[in-house]
């Protein structure tokens, strides 16, 4: 009998559950059984690291004059903190209910918040995470305003019944002394006074309480005598109140736009009553109503009232570009009873953070040292690179310098509290963001910190609509048509590709010198395709245009695309005219990011061309690749060429779904009905990268595939570069090419606009237009996403390309050498290899297959490939050089890459290929293109983000799905890492802007202002606490204002108040519990005394330090009396018996 082993049977249930996850074909070798696969899941930690941009909807705003940190409330709960340039801090209340006041304990590293669910708030600012030590929540009345005297252990709270109650900070504990509504108004008053709106003490008596209640009534309350000293009345309603620091003034603003100035001890009627924005009546009546004045602040040289600075008989209005949310001023000293000077004004607003320089003539602002600007306009994709190479972060901060505006400040940002970490990651990264008005910004992201690097602006290559009546992209996207949709970057050479939303795309080269472009030549190209399974077109050919001759410039002939605002002209549909104009005036480039080519796809019968859903540059090859619901497109961005127009239907063969061959355009022999058009516009001109481009030419003419039959006969390669219809060579020994601007009509193939195999032609663009609604009902009229992704939501019933990928690896199963490939992944799961054959010049070309690799379901997100060890091998590319340099400095900093060198182990697996979709991932061994391991990511939902990256010196697959959950997957065999639920899908900007980086980083738009990176890797969670800064740091407090000798004297100083006798539970009593809840926070006095050894600083610790000095001195006093008596006492003994 055999013995039974619990360990084998768990064993064999373990691999039979995971038996759907990876599996492998019988008769498959295991390639990976050699491949030493080093990730677990110890290695994995999901967290968040820090928040970038401005507060999303900011609603409150408090400063710590010593500390000098700002802190900002939004209406979702979130408190932001600002220090110096690097110094920012992100908490999140978890009730998500709008922060309406802060308060600071100035000095004491602790912060106050008040939340419309009436409840308040201790955070310790003492940690560099800051955490909640008490919250007290109120049951029976509204918080609507808050107030802390400076050094005083005593809370403020104004409800919205108009009463007030006081607070302990330090125990969070309500006191029994209550001011209630009806005892400080009058008597006689019969309507309530309305909620508190305004809370302060005297500056020279904090036994003096100033309130204000929204009716318009004041009330001076005496605390000791719980009284009214005096009351103030007024008509308009009072938004704010301030003090004059000599207390014995104070001025009101009010919901009409005057501003009423009291003597405190004339209550009668105000001193003064102006409308800073109305005209003053010289008769003496009232002045004309304004709109309200929010909030007042007052000072002997100025008031500010809504950014309206009065100073003396001068008033100065500030125009902000967004409305005030709020705004302080800042002096250097933090007692109220000082003078108060203030250098600096703090505009909070609804988009934008200002301060503004009072010490300067004509008020400059300051510049901001935060990344802030995030938002200027809206992302529309965002990208992020991690550890790039160490010389591009000084290359971009080097030409972004150049656009900095002028004018601000030459002061210090006063905003300079806290220090940075001391974190221990020093690699560069590099974060892109695209916008939807077309400009791109290059982010320094390293460390933790986010400074912008470089902007480009992208719609300066197209001509401007001067009004809405001519605008051209109306029928396509009704705002933002130089919107970024989607990029391609490319770090080691810094070739940089975009493609926007009005079907173009725009690939640029890095130069440190400027240029100035012009357009200089006006060419038409055809290009047919007379291959099996494509359908017959007919109608009239758009070569019946002119075409200029070589020799022409565009004032001799006009340009053949107008921009239109309909879809329809009066001559008929539009047709061969592309969304946007390219400029026809010379352009001047500044150093940095310049043109190299522009590519449109134009309007076939009226009907506009499809957004582009996917994108890859490669500068090894010279090639850009982009595709959309239509097919793709093969462009050589050096000889301005384009070299493959293949329709999605071009993909497949109903014979041989594995064997296709499509054709590359070419010359053709004769007009026939399958003849599709594009034209190829130049804008721009430029010397080519290097003169001797001869041997280059002869294959980037033709299709990078091979394409092309060798019945054609075209075997000089001078003829081969010729464009089709201008009879010259576009390249070749010219040092100067023309052809910087392609247009593609009909999406790369109007055979996909039309029922495929139907053997006559339509007859008029009617009938084209009509097949087309035809078939676009068919389908369920598709819709157009910003994300490939997004089609699993709303599912189109095109197949559209969803990814490339540039690689050297086996195009067929025989192969046993290594070519140039591109894989191309679809939204139907399919992901084909096309080969890219290089031969040298004069070589004829050889027909080569595109092959069918493997098939997901979901539409492929992302592709990689990996060598027989494990280790990605990243798609070749070009040393950067300077485009624009000398020819000498061209070859002196020009290092090409080398071809990958041929595989030594023939007819073996030396290759793996990665695909993800956002169903599946799987792993095909290569050149055998057999799947050895198969992993279902999710069934219930679909992965909105995925991508092959390093972490701790190994591959492997991130996801992100809709759900919410980050996966992370080995490589090669697919084994389950991480798998955290974060984040459910609530908003489309998340799938949009969601990415990966190496290292374990990603991030994502949290909201349309503000970025949150995170981290996936367990190392930088470990080393976290170090690299986030401090907010708090030691700094004495400033001394308290001198009295002088007379009011010394003669009693005119500043009168104290002990609040502790007159608060405290020996005096007032309890408070009712009923009122109140006191709810204990995370953070705890455990937190805070390993934080800070103290809740309130040095003012507790001292007050602590004192009474223990106290005790001990009583407990010596009491000990020196014993001794005093034992001493007499011994003393009387030895007097007795000496007698």
């Amino acid at each position: 009998m055999k013995k039974f082993n619990i360990r084998k049977v768990l064993d064999g249930l373990t691999a039979a559950s995971s038996s759907s996850s990876a599996t492998a074909q019988p008769g498959t070798p295991r390639e990976n059984d050699v491949v030493l696969e080093t990730l677990q899941s110890e290695h994995f930690q999901l967290c968040k690291t820090v928040r970038h941009g401005f507060p999303y909807q900011p609603s409150s705003m408090a400063f710590d004059p010593v500390q000098k940190i700002l802190a900002i409330g939004t209406q979702t709960g979130a408190l932001r903190l600002f220090g110096r340039a690097g110094v920012e801090c992100y908490c999140q209340h978890e009730s998500g209910a709008a922060v309406i006041q802060l308060q600071f304990l100035i000095n004491e590293g602790a912060l106050v918040s008040a939340l419309t669910d009436d409840s308040i708030h201790l955070w310790n600012l003492r940690q560099k995470i800051p955490a909640i030590l008490h919250s007290l929540k109120f049951n029976r009345e509204r918080i609507t305003y808050c107030h802390l005297p400076f050094q005083s252990k005593w809370l403020y709270i104004g409800s919205e019944r108009g009463n007030i109650h006081i607070v302990n900070v330090e125990s969070f504990t309500l006191s029994g002394y209550v001011i209630m509504w009806n005892k400080a108004i009058e008597l006689s008053t019969k309507t309530h006074p309305g909620p508190v709106v305004h809370i302060s003490d005297n500056p020279m008596d904090e036994g003096k309480l100033l309130i204000g209640f929204e009716c318009g009534v004041v009330v001076l309350w005496d605390l000791k005598c719980k009284k009214a000293d005096y009351r103030y009345n007024y008509d308009e309603a009072i938004h704010s109140v301030a003090w004059h620091h000599e207390g014995k003034q104070f001025v009101c603003s009010h919901s009409d736009g005057t501003l009423t100035t009291w003597n405190v001890r004339v209550p009668a009627k105000p001193a003064h009553i102006i409308t800073p924005h109305g005209k003053q009546p010289k008769d003496g009546k009232k002045p004309e109503p304004c709109k309200p004045i929010l909030k007042v602040d007052s000072h002997p040289s100025c008031v500010l009232t809504c950014l309206t600075v009065v100073h003396g008989k001068s008033t100065t209005v500030l125009e902000m570009d967004y409305p005030i949310v709020d705004f302080l001023t800042l002096c250097e000293t933090p007692y109220p009873n000082d003078f108060q000077e203030p250098y600096a004004v703090v505009v909070l607003l609804e988009k934008d953070l200002v301060v503004i320089d009072l010490g300067q003539t004509g008020y400059p602002i300051f510049e901001s040292p935060y990344p802030l600007s995030i938002h200027e306009s809206p992302v529309t994709c965002c990208e992020y690179f991690a550890d790039c190479p160490s010389e591009l972060i000084p290359a971009l901060y080097s030409v972004g310098s150049r656009q900095k505006r002028q004018g601000f400040s030459k002061k210090e940002w006063p905003i300079s509290g806290g220090n940075w970490g001391q974190g221990t990651q020093s690699y560069p990264e590099i974060i892109i963001t695209g916008h939807a008005d077309g400009s791109i910004k290059f982010w320094d992201a390293s460390a933790l910190m986010l400074q912008v690097l470089y902007k480009l602006k992208t719609a300066k290559v197209f001509e401007r609509a001067r009004g809405k009546e001519e605008k051209p992209t109306a029928d396509i996207v009704d705002e933002d048509p130089f919107a970024i949709q989607t990029l391609s970057w490319c770090p080691e050479s810094r070739m940089l590709c975009v493609a926007g939303v009005s079907a173009h795309v725009i690939v640029y080269r890095f130069s440190k010198q400027d240029i100035t472009t012009e357009v200089l030549l006006e060419v038409r190209m055809q290009c047919d395709f007379n291959g099996v399974d494509s359908p017959v077109l007919g109608g009239e050919q758009t070569s019946a245009l002119p075409t200029p001759a070589a020799s022409c410039s565009p004032q001799e002939s006009e340009s053949p695309f107008q921009p239109s605002t309909g879809s329809n002209s009066s001559d008929g549909p539009r047709d061969n005219i592309p969304c946007l104009q390219v400029r026809s005036s010379p352009l001047k480039q500044s150093p940095g990011y310049q043109v190299e080519l522009v590519i449109q796809l134009v309007w076939v019968s009226g009907e506009p061309p499809q957004q582009i859903t996917s994108l890859a540059v490669n500068s090894s090859y010279g090639l850009v690749v982009f595709g959309n619901c239509n097919g793709l497109a093969v462009v050589d961005y050096l000889q301005k060429t384009l070299l493959l127009n293949l329709g999605t239907s071009e993909l497949y063969s109903p014979s041989d779904p594995c064997q296709r061959q499509p054709r590359s355009p070419r010359k053709p022999r004769q007009p026939s009905g399958g003849e599709l058009h594009y034209t190829a516009v130049s804008s721009f001109s430029r010397s080519l990268p290097y003169p001797n481009l001869q041997q280059n030419c002869s294959w980037r003419s033709l299709t990078p595939a091979g394409f092309c039959d060798a019945s054609d006969g075209v075997n000089n390669s001078e003829e081969r570069c010729k464009s089709p219809t201008s009879g010259r060579p576009i390249c070749g020994h010219h040092t100067h090419t023309h052809t910087h601007c392609l247009f593609l009509k009909s999406d790369f193939s109007e055979a996909l606009l039309f029922h495929v195999g139907s053997p006559s032609p339509c007859n008029s663009d009617d009938e084209r237009k009509q097949n087309f609604i035809e078939k676009d009902a068919k389908d369920n009229a598709f819709t157009r996403s910003r994300s490939s992704s997004v089609t699993s939501i709303d599912r189109e019933s095109r197949e559209a390309i969803s990814s490339f990928y540039f690689c050297e690896s086996f195009p067929r199963k025989s192969d046993s050498l290594l070519s140039p490939c591109l894989l191309v992944g679809t939204s139907q799961g399919s992901v084909m290899m096309l080969a890219l054959s290089l031969p040298p010049g004069g070589d004829q070309r050889l027909q080569q297959p595109l092959s069918t690799l493997v098939r997901l379901k979901g539409g492929i997100l992302t592709m990689g490939l990996l060598d027989a060890t494990g280790i990605l091998l990243p798609p070749s590319y070009e040393q950067w050089y300077d485009p624009n340099a000398s020819d000498e400095e061209k070859e002196k900093s020009r290092r090409r890459r080398p071809p990958s060198p041929p595989s030594s182990q023939e007819g073996q697996e030396a290759q793996f290929a990665v695909v993800c979709s956002e169903k599946q991932a799987k792993v095909v061994a290569m050149p055998s293109q057999t799947c050895i391991h198969k992993h279902n990511i999710t069934e219930t939902s679909f992965v909105l983000r995925a991508d092959v990256v390093q972490v701790a010196g190994a591959y492997c697959i991130t996801c992100f799905c809709a759900n919410g959950h980050i996966m992370t997957l080995s490589l090669p065999s697919l084994r389950p890492l991480l798998d955290v639920n974060y984040l459910p899908l609530t908003d489309m900007r998340i799938a949009r802007t969601f990415c990966f980086s190496n290292l374990g980083q990603a991030l994502y738009l949290t909201s349309p202002t503000e970025i949150q990176r995170i981290t996936y890797s367990q190392e930088t969670c470990d080393n976290l606490q170090e690299m986030l800064s401090e907010l708090f740091t030691p700094v004495e407090t400033p001394e308290a204002p001198n009295r002088g000798f007379f009011k010394g004297l003669f009693g005119g100083g500043a009168q104290s108040l002990d609040r502790e006798d007159l608060f405290g539970e020996t005096t007032a009593g309890k408070a009712s519990r009923s009122l109140a809840q006191h709810i204990p926070g995370p953070g705890s006095m455990e937190g805070m005394k390993g934080a800070a050894s103290g809740v309130v600083g040095d003012l507790a610790r001292a007050r602590i330090a004192l009474d223990e000095r106290g005790q001990k001195l009583g407990e010596l006093e009491e000990r020196t009396a014993a001794m005093m008596a034992s001493a007499e006492s011994f003393s009387k003994h030895a007097h007795d018996v000496r007698v």
